[in-house]
């Protein structure tokens, strides 16, 4: 057959999943190379670090530390971090499928494994996409798939292929990190069972942890009596061959001391009882010990409940429903900006901030300060100690100026008795208590609450099920939004896990939320939740919301939704 053609303006016009089919099949090839610092032919042992073949497939940074490039036969080249074979085939090397696209495993044990004439004889996890009817890979093929565009067996491989001028050094560096990449299983699978963990830190509020406990208990139990795949949708005999029902054992993790003594705690732990993931959890003031733990040790954690996560574009294995207060700041600078650009020039605006120090309200604190600077604006905290009365923070607070509470429940209700000393105030929903926050009557009709969520009207229908599901079960409750995140987060993973069939990879595990989140149709308190490969928090936006007249009950949006 010949092979087609395909233009540059038709590539670069391509979608982000189409730029990574661009680097799929050179990368099966060239993300077969093993590590090594050598002058020999790319069959040779490697004899280099893993460092090398890590920088290529995740970077597309050379041995030598210039940058990766490829060229593509329609006239594209490729260079630096947009050539890394990760782009295409993952950082798990276990590549992805998306309509009728696939881009093939490229790991040691796929690559070089047997052709076989039917699914019974293959002896490897299942993967959507790999191929078995192929003769196998040797480092020799793999390295000239790389450079030239065939297959094991000599034909060309897709026009979507680049071709990379590897010299020997980096060819065998590549090769052996693929064989690195290849685990033979992971730590918390056995043949029966997937162990799993929470983690709850010791200044985590008690009630959320009653209630989250309850949901992850809950839906373990149902899990284990009704395993996914007893009464299995529709999937194809080639898939359901490979698939094994393991029992999920939960291990919670309860933390004590200080933050600094928590990462041995950790370590002791996952020594103790090794687990595949981390399932939801919770957290008071820091999270930061445990998502660097997670980080190091490469163990997936997914879905802690926390309100103020760990922001970084440089982390893999933690993945977060949204920015929490972090994200209420970026919504408030935005609409405090917003609405200042609009007003008559009277000199600048003063911004005031009360929050108890220490809690987490400083975060958003901070935050808030952080994205106003630079515009104008003046921006005042009064931070309140333990044993400081919330009317204190509110003296010498003119009408015009803007107030912002970072406050929870208690001190919300203490400002019931008090008159609001400005015109606009807006408060932290989240810390504040959301749609059952006790402000009072004379405060809702100037203050406006940062939303990270979907309206009440809007979700209702989405965490009906999961409310449902509460109440059959007899589970009170008593957060409902932390609840309602966990049965989530819950259902997310069984449905990836169903999707692995038996590929128990932890990077693998994380890539499949990535692809499968988008097309997820009950998102909880989410209107929509998306993963892109790098990005680390589903949900990116939020409202602003105020209270509706008559009775000041119902909240109702304040403008669009916006993603800051």
């Amino acid at each position: 057959m010949g092979r087609a053609r395909v233009s540059p303006e038709t590539i670069a016009r391509a979608r982000p999943f189409a730029a990574r089919l661009l680097v799929q099949w050179v990368l099966l090839a060239a993300l077969i190379v093993p590590v090594g610092k050598t002058n020999a032919a790319p069959s040779a042992p490697p004899v280099t670090t893993a460092t090398t073949g890590e920088a290529i497939f995740q970077k597309g940074v050379l041995g030598s530390g210039e940058p990766l490039e490829a060229t593509h036969d329609g006239g594209v080249n490729l260079r630096g971090a947009a050539a890394a074979c990760m782009n295409c085939h993952r950082r798990s090397g276990l590549g992805s499928r998306e309509g009728n696209s696939s881009i093939p495993p490229i790991t040691d044990r796929y690559l070089v494994h047997p052709r076989v004439e039917s699914p019974e004889e293959f002896d490897l996890p299942y993967v959507p996409s790999m191929r078995i009817d192929r003769e196998p890979y040797t480092d020799t093929t793999i390295a000239r798939a790389i450079r030239e565009g065939l297959d094991s067996e000599g034909k060309p491989l897709s026009d979507l292929m680049p071709q990379y001028a590897l010299n020997d050094t980096d060819m065998t560096a590549l090769i052996g990190y693929l064989k690195r990449l290849d685990r033979r299983r992971s730590p918390g699978v056995t043949d029966t069972v997937l162990h799993f963990a929470t983690i709850i830190t010791p200044d985590a509020d008690p009630v959320k942890r009653s209630g989250m406990l309850a949901v992850l208990k809950q839906y373990f139990d149902d899990k284990n009596v009704f395993p996914l795949g007893a009464t299995p949708p529709l999937r194809s005999s080639r898939k359901m061959m490979f698939m094994v029902n393991r029992r999920w054992e939960l291990h919670v993790w309860e933390l004590s001391g200080p933050p600094s003594t928590w990462h041995d705690q950790l370590k002791r732990l996952l020594v103790e009882q090794p687990v595949f993931a981390v399932l939801s959890g919770l957290g008071g003031k820091n999270w930061a010990p445990v998502h660097e733990f997670c980080e190091q040790e490469a163990v997936p954690c997914l879905f802690p409940n926390v309100e103020v996560p760990v922001e970084t574009d440089q982390d893999f294995y933690s993945v977060y429903f949204s920015r929490g207060v972090l994200l209420e700041a970026a919504l408030l600078a935005r609409r405090i900006l917003d609405e200042a650009s609009g007003q008559p020039v009277r000199g600048k605006t003063t911004v005031w901030q009360v929050y108890r120090t220490g809690d987490n309200g400083e975060r958003g604190a901070q935050a808030l300060a952080a994205a106003l600077k630079g515009h104008g604006m003046t921006v005042s905290n009064r931070a309140l100690a333990p044993g400081d009365s919330v009317a204190h923070s509110l003296h010498g607070i003119s009408r015009g100026d803007v107030l912002v509470l970072w406050l929870r429940p208690p001190d919300i209700a203490a400002l019931g008795r008090l008159p609001p000393p400005s015109n606009t105030v807006f408060m932290s929903g989240l810390l504040g208590g959301l749609d059952s926050t006790p402000l009072s009557a004379s405060w809702r009709g100037v203050t406006r609450l940062a939303y990270p969520f979907d309206l009440p009207d809007g979700r209702r229908v989405r965490v009906d099920y999961a409310f449902g599901w509460f109440s059959i079960r007899k589970i009170p409750m008593v957060a409902p939004q932390v609840q309602a995140d966990t049965y989530l987060a819950c259902g997310l993973l069984a449905e990836t896990l169903s999707h692995m069939v038996d590929a128990f990879e932890r990077d693998y595990l994380i890539e499949r939320i990535q692809d499968m989140l988008e097309r997820r149709i009950l998102t909880g308190y989410y209107p929509r939740l998306t993963l892109a490969p790098g990005q680390r928090f589903a949900s990116k936006g939020g409202y602003i919301v105020r209270f509706a007249e008559p009775d000041r009950v119902r909240l109702v949006a304040d403008g669009d939704w916006m993603v800051p």
